[in-house]
């Protein structure tokens, strides 16, 4: 059932006051996750591998994000599956959150590079499936009108949550238990107050009778349709691009690019997630809301993915301190529009209202499953190559070619 079934026109603007309440504390929910996204994979995890083998940091980086992101990405959507078909989202909310505070606090007394392998995977699992229940509920209770305004606000959550999530890493690099713990509670209290001040709508329990072969196909029935299968491509190939090179920054900046005399990586990093996070947070409100007032996503997603494939040439022509900056607002401007009016675009091309979270979970498999393929690539690719430079460059091509990918959907304007 749609959030447009739920909502009567008499009762639209008594029910107003509450949405808002609901963006609100989805923005924190978003904001929460990403910050453990972003503090954990970005600072924490490579700060803690590089102490434990600063020779093979790259490679190992590379097999703990793999492995880790596969668990990621068949944790998303089977938990949205379990979530649609209990027809209830607060229980995979909380159950995620606290399990996932529990994995933090498991990563943050560990020492070895196949225990923070282990807890890594541990605690990409429940995060995801607390994000597949809560991503859902967009779709969920969301009118159509407001999807982008709805989607922007939500957007908002990865400047917000990665900006905190890395300055909190980076002040407690020297101590990661204490970051792990700090990151873990903030979670489990945003999904306590999302839970108890909005309880589940009632929804159907959809409990089909078929044969397993016939659950697989309409678990992954929504890539057969023509405009979302392209939404899926687009969106795997930046976020792919985006990864690649995202997920070494600290590594980039160690042995990259020319820094400051007396600043370190760390410091570095919690000066330049600030800078691209806002960055983000201005192209996310005003792409959102553009894209709602004119009516139009495709011009919006595709641009700005051309963008954020455009300017990685700079830290390679560049390899300094300015030239990083540069590069840190003008791919925080593009990934902060791109994912603010894609969400937007995905909403609006889902096959089936009462599969939304379902779907959304699959969807979720582009935004997880290029995060398996994205430490191998960047490893093999600076091994190989030797270098960060031709990482900056793949990584940019991959964003164009996910621009590409927008062109033929038709169904959306």
């Amino acid at each position: 059932m749609s959030a447009a079934d739920l909502i009567q026109p008499q009762a639209a603007d008594a029910e107003a006051p509450r949405q808002r309440g609901l963006l609100s504390l989805l923005l924190i929910a978003n904001s929460t996750m990403l910050a453990v996204y972003m503090g954990v994979g970005s600072v924490l995890l490579p700060t803690q591998i590089e102490s434990v083998d600063p020779v093979h940091k790259v490679t190992i980086l590379g097999i703990v994000g793999g492995v880790s992101a596969i668990f990621a990405t068949a944790f998303n959507p089977i938990a949205g599956a379990l979530s649609d078909r209990s027809g209830k989202r607060n229980p995979w909310i909380l159950g995620g959150a606290f399990l996932s505070c529990a994995g933090l606090i498991f990563l943050g007394t560990v020492r070895t590079a196949l225990l923070l392998g282990i807890g890594w995977c541990l605690v990409q699992a429940t995060m995801n499936s607390y994000q597949a229940a809560v991503t859902a509920l967009v779709p969920d209770r969301v009118p159509l009108a407001r999807r982008g305004t709805a989607s922007a606000l939500v957007g908002l959550a990865l400047p917000v949550g990665g900006t905190l999530g890395v300055l909190i890493a980076s002040r407690t690099s020297g101590s990661p238990s204490t970051g792990y713990l700090v990151l873990g509670v903030m979670l489990s209290a945003a999904a306590a107050s999302l839970s108890f001040f909005f309880r589940d709508v009632p929804r159907e329990r959809i409990v089909p009778k078929v044969s397993r072969q016939a659950k697989v196909a309409a678990f992954l029935s929504a890539l057969s349709h023509h405009d979302f299968r392209w939404a899926f491509i687009g969106r795997a190939l930046l976020v792919l691009g985006y990864f690649s090179v995202v997920g070494y920054q600290l590594y980039i900046l160690d042995d990259h690019i020319t820094l400051p005399k007396g600043m370190h990586p760390t410091d570095a990093m919690a000066i330049l997630t600030p800078v691209s996070m806002l960055a983000m947070a201005v192209s996310t409100i005003v792409g959102g809301l553009l894209s709602d007032r004119w009516n139009r996503r495709k011009v919006f997603v595709g641009v700005s993915a051309a963008l954020a494939g455009l300017v990685t040439v700079i830290p390679v022509i560049s390899p300094t301190w300015p030239g990083m900056l540069a590069f840190s607002i003008l791919n925080g401007l593009a990934f902060g529009c791109f994912m603010a009016v894609d969400t937007a675009l995905v909403t609006l091309v889902l096959p089936k209202a009462e599969d939304a979270a379902r779907d959304m979970g699959v969807l979720n498999i582009a935004n997880a499953g290029p995060q398996i393929v994205a430490p191998f690539v960047a490893s093999a690719v600076v091994t190989v190559a030797g270098g960060y430079g031709p990482l900056f460059l793949t990584g940019g091509a991959l964003a164009l070619l996910g621009a590409l990918a927008i062109l033929p959907i038709r169904s959306v304007r």
